[in-house]
């Protein structure tokens, strides 16, 4: 089996529209979440997103492709187009071998609704003849292909809130097998639209609280739902040989990956954590490590449901390491990225295994019995990390964990 490294890292999230913005926020615990702006939320019962600033899709795409192009894709441009530039990968490999493994939880909502909405106002020959390809989830993996030639292996993973770590696994496990020497990889999302935010208040997974310090607010008793983010992230993964040939730089390589399903509830987790565990061990298992120095950036939702019950199984899954185990939920300040959340908490894990830094999960104050583990309240710490985990749970049962270990570490 080939070894596989993360060469590139880009970013378009509620917290910054590049890499350093990005992790500079959430080292500092900076909040993302606020009042939407993107409709007016006043007959909502909620009212805060976590909603990208000042993206300019003219950075990524000409002005004319802006309008036929949907905005969960413009963030997926963005972010590939970072990570491409970040690992000087562009050229650097044959076309047939490079690919891309890019997915969204839900595609173009935005598309959706207002091709809808165009149809029963104005009648059928008012639909977009653009509605089709802007709307379909793949389009974002297509669009990124396209854009940097990537005639190799192309996949659109779709696993809810676990799709950015399914995609960023999927492309490990072809690399790993030797099915391409580079993979653009991660995922994009843009729904903060009122269609699906009245479809997440009235299946109870959104909080209701209207004060943005203390809406997502994971592993806290006083949690109460979560709160919908957008953007994307995006990785390269190579091939170790391949990378090193070429002189790149290298910030981690990726270990493991472990993928199970709940096979239990539409969107309640299995209360006994018994697949979520497992997917956490087999990834844990496969970096080989025997270490202490762990550091976990979990799923933390901030939901009642999965903050007790991803705590289970991180217990499960690593024992008596747990309890020494720095953890945190970013999503405290990006809030739920839905298919983009885990690539971009894939990014952060890498940052914080490389710079030693734990970010923080901001806006904990009442522990949670059933939360017993080490969340790194409030406030960045400085550790040593062998071994970094990500882990993400999502609707439908999917589970995804991804390991990350520093290059030559034993």
């Amino acid at each position: 089996m080939k070894r596989v490294v993360v060469t590139g890292l880009g970013v378009i999230s509620p917290v910054g529209n590049d890499v350093d913005t990005f992790w500079n926020s959430i080292v500092s615990g900076k909040n993302g979440i606020d009042t939407i702006t993107h409709f007016d939320p006043s007959e909502f019962k909620t009212k805060l997103a976590a909603e990208v600033k000042e993206f300019d899709p003219l950075l990524y795409v000409d002005k004319a492709e802006v309008r036929k192009t949907d905005l969960f894709t413009l963030y997926a441009l963005g972010a590939a187009s970072q990570a491409v530039s970040d690992s000087g990968i562009e050229n650097q490999v044959s076309p047939e071998r490079l690919g891309v493994y890019f997915g969204s939880g839900i595609g173009g909502f935005n598309t959706f609704t207002q091709e809808h909405c165009n149809m029963l106002d104005k009648g059928p020959r008012r639909v977009s003849p653009h509605f089709v390809p802007k709307m379909i989830s793949n389009i974002a993996a297509g669009n990124v292909a396209i854009r940097f030639n990537a005639q190799g292996p192309c996949l659109s993973i779709t696993t809810a809130c676990a799709t950015g770590s399914s995609c960023i696994g999927e492309a490990y496990r072809a690399i790993r097998g030797g099915y391409a020497d580079a993979i653009i990889t991660g995922g994009a999302e843009a729904s903060i639209t009122p269609l699906a935010v009245a479809g997440f208040i009235n299946c109870m997974a959104l909080t209701n609280s209207e004060d943005k310090d203390s809406a997502s607010i994971p592993f806290d008793k006083r949690r109460s739902g979560f709160v919908m983010g957008e953007g994307a992230g995006a990785l390269i993964l190579e091939e170790y040989e391949h990378a090193k040939a070429r002189g790149a730089k290298i910030y981690a390589e990726i270990t493991g990956y472990g993928s199970t399903c709940d096979a239990y509830h539409v969107t309640a987790p299995n209360p006994e954590a018994v697949a979520s565990a497992k997917a956490i061990a087999d990834a844990w298992a496969e970096t080989g490590l025997d270490t202490d120095k762990i550091y976990i950036n979990a799923h933390g939702t901030s939901t009642p449901l999965n903050d007790k019950t991803e705590t289970m199984a991180i217990k499960k899954a690593l024992g008596d390491k747990a309890y020494r185990a720095h953890i945190s939920s970013t999503k405290s300040m990006t809030g739920h990225m839905l298919g983009a959340a885990g690539a971009v908490e894939a990014i952060a894990s890498v940052l914080a295994l490389t710079s030693g830094i734990i970010p923080p999960t901001i806006g904990y104050q009442e522990p949670d019995e059933e939360c017993d583990l080490d969340y790194t309240p409030n406030k960045a710490v400085k550790a040593d990390i062998d071994v970094a985990l990500s882990t993400s749970l999502g609707f439908g049962g999917h589970n995804a964990c991804l390991a990350f270990k520093k290059v030559g570490a034993q």
